[in-house]
């Protein structure tokens, strides 16, 4: 009987992207608490990496909207794996990996957003700090709808005014 039921549908994968480690890892352990298979990276350059270079599905993309980088660096079109803001990390992903879903999260209300040149648009979005049951509802939530259209939106190598979704 237990077999079975290890045959049903395989759990969705869900890649989290913070530059805080400690909020990463909190994600990481809610969403296996809920069931869902995670994977972790520090910032936008490694998430790419991962998205390029990981083998198995990640069904959604779970990333803080500002990142700051480590040191400063252009998103340029040779460098592959730049340092980028969240929905710009979405929008690279998403070319990466066809029918990727995105959700943000930020914890930066939307006066501090306009700062870094960022304005409400039509992603998904939970805000810090939030509960586990808050999470996994966004992430259900997210993964039960459409991907999001993010084909007219080419990565950006530049630009201050840059749409989010929420």
């Amino acid at each position: 009987m237990a077999k079975s039921a290890s045959k049903s549908a395989p759990q969705p994968t869900v890649l989290v992207v913070d530059d805080d480690g400690a909020v990463s890892k909190l994600c990481v352990a809610m969403l296996k608490q809920g069931g869902f298979n995670a994977l972790a990276a520090d910032g936008s350059s490694e998430a790419l990496k991962i998205c390029k270079e990981h083998k198995g599905n990640i069904d959604l993309l779970l990333t803080d909207l500002v990142m700051p980088p480590p040191a400063f660096q252009l998103a340029d079109a040779g460098n592959e794996f730049p340092h980028v803001h969240g929905h710009e990390l979405a929008v690279r992903a998403s070319h990466l990996r066809e029918g990727l879903k995105v959700l943000m999260m930020s914890g930066n209300p939307d006066q501090e957003l306009s700062g870094y040149g960022i304005k409400r648009g039509n992603l998904p979005f939970v805000e810090k700090p939030f509960s586990i049951e808050t999470l996994m509802q966004s992430v259900r939530n997210t993964l039960q709808g459409p991907p999001p259209d993010l084909s007219q939106c080419a990565p950006k190598s530049a630009g201050k005014d840059v749409p989010w979704f929420d």
